[in-house]
Order: structure tokens, then C-alpha cells, then sequence
């Protein structure tokens, strides 16, 4: 897991991943003077890549926006705060181009958000008028601007869309239920039905065609994450013992992700479900609450974790994260013994994780927190641990020949810049 950090507030989520690794959705900014509110931050799109870190995407006149999505070129797409913050309008960002109004009327009042784009720069999403109280689905392309999905004037929300165009959402077929859907210019739409209980949603779908939500089960007594295909039609993902899961995203590979109770229902957490794997527990960043929004075709997902709180009786904060498979580290089954030299893993979340062995030679590891790790006979030499946690972390036989020291909570619990800039003589059998 690799913390992303925020834009200088406490807060941020990542909503989306492109397969380059580019992540985007929001982060609290300080306290901003500079809106009439002196002693509020406000949130910003962002978007972060590993070269360039984490990018405001700015606003459309007013001061607050957010990325949901992002396409294979980097095209970012969400809802900003328009000028006087009257309403938020669906937005289109681009590296070149900066931020655009998707808006047909900027100055009309009717609020709507970009909820997904494609590689062809094809955006859907909804909008409303102030006082309607119904949503509309859209679709909205760079030549043609923006028309309606309204399919005759029902009720709906276009949630995602595919690269060859296929549309999927939810509409309300009747008073107080509403259906997933599935779209195509030329199938039109097809109701995708539920698990037995009275309603379902469509939140993604992938290039076969592959569609995941949430759907209620028999007597709603239960929200359960779904997939549905052509062939299989609607399938249960199941739980992580819980009672209750939702589907956020889907893979070109069938890889869903999502969120789902533990046992108990104590806290629900990020999950990645596949078909020969079921599903898996992704994990938090040592607070209760984790979930996972998108999962690119690497199998990297985000989404966002609260933090291990020091009194319970505090608000949560929570942090954006990645989720890297360690096969893209060119690691197998685990990370113990792995090549690792040179790797990015600054923020890496590796608390109480077995590296055991690996080499970390010149490992970039600012602020990972490797806190009770097993780290015997691993070389670190040359390794940056700038801000890193090593408490109680077992470095028995490592060369920590030449690291970086500042900052760095030792293993026996002291801070390197108490001692003198050296966690060197506050460790236990390392080289």
C-alpha cells in the first residue's frame, strides 16, 4: 500500500487509475484565505503520478472540484464549483488544455458531474435542475457536446462507459425501485433485473462487455456486490464474512473491487475479487475502514483508508492509497527474498510484512511504515528511510550500510534525530 498523501490538508480519496498509473480524486488544501473563508480548506481535484506527485487540477471559478475518472491519455474528468459557487458543473481536464465546462449553459443553475470517461474521450454522467429533484443520465463527446441518455424521460444515472460505447447505470422503472442497465447505441437497453430483492446499480463496466454494482437481495434484507455478463447473466461476489458488499470497478482481465463487511460488521474494508481467486481482504492502513474505487488492467487499485487513530475518541483522518501487486515489483508469492533494488516504495504501508532476505540497495523507502517488519538478513545499503517507521522491526544480519537517516523511528522506538542522525546503535544484530 503507498500512502499518496494530500494537497496540504488533512483528507484525500483517489477515485480512479489509468493503466500508466496515473491516479486522480480530491484532497483538503490548508486553509485557504483566498475564497471569503478564512478558516476552512477546501478540496481540490488532483491528479498523481510517481514522477510528478500529486497535481491540483484546479476549479471552474468557484473553489472546490473533484476527479472521478481518468482515460488512457490522462483525461480527467469529475464536477467543479462554477464561478460563485451557484452550482457544480461537469468538468473535462486535460494536460494541455486545463479544465473545461461540459455544461451546455454554464450559466443556467443545473448542476452536473462527469462520472466516467473512455479512451475515445466519450464522458457520461447525470444532471439535475435546481428543485427537479429527478437525475438524468448524459453523454457528452468533444465534437458533439453534451445530449441526453433520459431514454424517454425516466429517471436515471449514467455511471460508466465503456470503449466501444456501451453505456451502464441505473434508471427507475417504477416509484421508489430502481434497475441496473446496460446500453448500446445500437441494443438500445437491456434491465439487468436484481438478486431478488427490489433494486440494483451498474457502476462499471469493462471492454467484454463484463458489468459489476450492487444489487439487493431477497426481502433487501442485504446489499451484495454483483457481476453480470451476457452469458452468466447476475452473479453474488459474496462478502468477506459480513453481511453486505458493493462492486466499485471491473478490469479488462474480470478483476473486481469494491468494499465489503468483515465479521461482525465491525468495519468494512477494500476487496479484490476474481474468478479463480473469489474474494480477498486488500487491507487498511492500520485505522477500522478501508475501500477500494478502481482497479486498472496491472491489477493496481485505489481507493482510500482511515489511519491508526492515537485516541479513539478522535475523528478519523484517512489517505488515499495505492494498492500494488507485488508481481509488478517482480516479486511472486511474497516479498521476502525479492530483488527489490532501487524500487519506489516511498509510503509503502508494510507494517508487521516479511521482507526477510530481500535486497533493498538503494530502495527509495521515505515514510514507509515498516513497523514490527521482518527485515532480518535484508541489504538496505544505501536505502533512503527518511521518515520511516522501523519500530520494533527485526533487521538480525542487514547491511544498513550508508542509509539516509532523518527523521526515522528507530527500532528500539528513539527518533534518529535525537541520535544524532543515526538509528546506528539503536539496532538489534543488524551489520
Amino acid at each position: 500500500m503507498i500512502d499518496l498523501g494530500t494537497l496540504g490538508g488533512m483528507n484525500s480519496l483517489a477515485e480512479a487509475v489509468n493503466d500508466r498509473g496515473q491516479v486522480v480524486g480530491w484532497s483538503d488544501t490548508p486553509a485557504d484565505t483566498g475564497v471569503g473563508v478564512a478558516c476552512c480548506s477546501v478540496s481540490r481535484a488532483f491528479s498523481w503520478t510517481q514522477a510528478g506527485g500529486m497535481l491540483d487540477l484546479g476549479t471552474l471559478g468557484g473553489s472546490s472540484s473533484t476527479a472521478l475518472a481518468v482515460n488512457a491519455s490522462g483525461q480527467v474528468v469529475g464536477y467543479a464549483d462554477a464561478v460563485g459557487n451557484a452550482a457544480s458543473h461537469a468538468f473535462s481536464w486535460t494536460l494541455t488544455g486545463g479544465m473545461i465546462d461540459l455544461s451546455p449553459n454554464p450559466h443556467d443553475g443545473r448542476f452536473s458531474a462527469a462520472l466516467a470517461v473512455n479512451t475515445n474521450g466519450q464522458a457520461v454522467g447525470y444532471t439535475y435542475a435546481a428543485g427537479d429533484g429527478s437525475d438524468y443520465a448524459f453523454s457528452w463527446t468533444p465534437t458533439g457536446g453534451m445530449t441526453s441518455l433520459s431514454f424517454g424521460g425516466t429517471s436515471g444515472l449514467a455511471e460508466a462507459v465503456s470503449d466501444y460505447g456501451q453505456v451502464v447505470g441505473w434508471i427507475e422503472p417504477a416509484i421508489a425501485e430502481y434497475h441496473a442497465f446496460t446500453w448500446t447505441p445500437t441494443g438500445g437497453m437491456i434491465d439487468l433485473g436484481t438478486l431478488g430483492g427490489s433494486a440494483s446499480q451498474a457502476v462499471a463496466v469493462n471492454a467484454s462487455g463484463q458489468v459489476v454494482g450492487a444489487s439487493y437481495t431477497a426481502g433487501d434484507s442485504a446489499t451484495r456486490a454483483f457481476s453480470w455478463t451476457a452469458a452468466a447473466g447476475m452473479i453474488d461476489l459474496g462478502t468477506l464474512g459480513g453481511s453486505s458488499s458493493s462492486a466499485e470497478a471491473v478490469n479488462a482481465s474480470g478483476q473486481v473491487v469494491g468494499a465489503g463487511d468483515i465479521v461482525g460488521n465491525a468495519a468494512f474494508h477494500a476487496f479484490s475479487w476474481t474468478p479463480a481467486g473469489g474474494m480477498i481482504d486488500l487491507g487498511t492502513l492500520g485505522g477500522t475502514n478501508s475501500l477500494a474505487f478502481a482497479v486498472n488492467d496491472r491489477g493496481e487499485v485505489v481507493g482510500y483508508s482511515e489511519m491508526a487513530r492515537s485516541n479513539p475518541r478522535d475523528a478519523p483522518d484517512y489517505h488515499a492509497v495505492l494498492w500494488q501487486p507485488i508481481g509488478n515489483l517482480g516479486c511472486q508469492a511474497t516479498l521476502a527474498g525479492c530483488n527489490l533494488a532501487w524500487a519506489s516504495l516511498a509510503g509503502a504501508y508494510l507494517k508487521g510484512g516479511n521482507l526477510s532476505g530481500a535486497n533493498l540497495r538503494r530502495a527509495n523507502l521515505v515514510r514507509a511504515n515498516l513497523s514490527g517488519a521482518n527485515l532480518s538478513g535484508v541489504n538496505l545499503k544505501g536505502a533512503d528511510l527518511a521518515s520511516a517507521n522501523l519500530a520494533r522491526a527485526n533487521l538480525t544480519g542487514a547491511n544498513v550500510a550508508g542509509i539516509r537517516w532523518s527523521n526515522t523511528v528507530c527500532p528500539d522506538g528513539t527518533n534518529s534525530d535525537a541520535n544524532g542522525g543515526t538509528c546506528l546503535g539503536h539496532l538489534s544484530g543488524a551489520n
